[in-house]
């Protein structure tokens, strides 16, 4: 068996990860006793005594776990807390040909953002393919549930009375451009030139769409067929990412993107619409799963060397 101590288990994403992890019959999860969680001295006993620790906590205690764990632990970090540091790895399995064996043999593994899983998924492939100059300004528009935002987002919509849930059903944020995503997205995707990125959270649970629009003229040209042939050929036989076809009405409600469609998954599904001049890229995924707990699991499961698809 092997031994997981989840450090801030009570929130959101612990909670999500508990709840996946409790099908994985080769798992243990170590208990903190409610009454001396927050006590350093009780902190580092479990920190030392798992096999991976995974960290659903702030920036700051996430730094402070890892200093706690003193070196002796592998840990899979959920914060945003080491996304961009060159000792971690980056944990997003479907990133290049050598990711996986990357995280399965790294000591530390950063678990990527939601909303950067999708931009990245989408323009990493058509920039490495040439199709996609890295110096092209990029926008991304994206939506998420209001899940994204934690345990006090959750708690502050789910007390919301129905005319003021309306009042507010829609709202962007990190207008500023200073979204603490914005690092992870530009040195992951390719791309020089930091994207601009509008960030929007929706009165529901979960689910996410992540959208880049480009001109034909920024592709040198390409289709929006030509370019989702370059994302199915990157794509082909991963288990959580599907590219639909050009055209492929089926995983529509009509004429919309419905963004719970692969909610309580780790799938994402990605599309490209568009005409002979512009082309719009779009990811679709839980933000909870594939965005959050889910890769936690998936790249927990290559670091104990499991199927990668274990528990989820």
């Amino acid at each position: 068996m092997k031994k997981i101590f989840i450090d801030g288990q009570a929130g959101t994403t612990g909670l999500q990860i508990s709840q996946r992890l409790a099908s994985h019959s080769s798992i243990e999860v170590l208990e903190a006793d409610p009454a001396t969680r927050k006590d350093l001295a009780a902190r580092a006993q479990l920190l030392a005594s798992a096999d991976v620790a995974i960290l659903c906590l702030p920036d700051d205690a996430a730094r402070e776990s890892v200093a706690l764990a003193a070196g002796n632990t592998r840990i899979l970090d959920a914060s945003s807390a080491h996304r961009t540091d060159a000792q971690w790895q980056y944990g997003l399995p479907e990133l290049q040909a050598n990711s996986r064996s990357a995280i399965a043999n790294a000591q530390y593994v950063s678990n990527p953002g939601c909303y950067p899983q999708g931009f990245i998924l989408l323009l990493r492939p058509l920039i490495d393919s040439g199709i996609l100059d890295p110096t092209t300004p990029l926008r991304c528009n994206a939506v998420s549930g209001y899940s994204g935002g934690g345990r006090r987002m959750i708690e502050q919509f789910q007390a919301m009375d129905t005319t003021t849930a309306n009042t507010i059903a829609v709202q962007s944020y990190g207008l500023d451009q200073g979204h603490k995503h914005l690092p992870e997205m530009t040195q992951f995707s390719g791309t020089s030139i930091a994207p601009i990125f509008v960030p929007t959270v929706a009165n529901y649970d979960q689910g996410m769409l992540t959208q880049v629009p480009l001109f034909a003229s920024e592709l040198g040209g390409a289709t929006p067929a030509a370019v989702q042939a370059v994302l199915a050929e990157r794509y082909a036989g991963e288990p959580f990412i599907h590219v639909a076809e050009i055209g492929d009405r089926s995983m529509l409600d009509g004429n919309y993107l419905n963004p719970t469609g692969r909610n309580n998954t780790n799938h994402m599904d990605l599309f490209v619409f568009g005409d002979a001049e512009r082309v719009v890229l779009c990811a679709r995924y839980d933000n909870l799963g594939k965005g959050a707990a889910g890769a936690a699991i998936q790249n927990l499961n290559l670091m104990l060397n499991l199927h990668e698809t274990t528990g989820l």
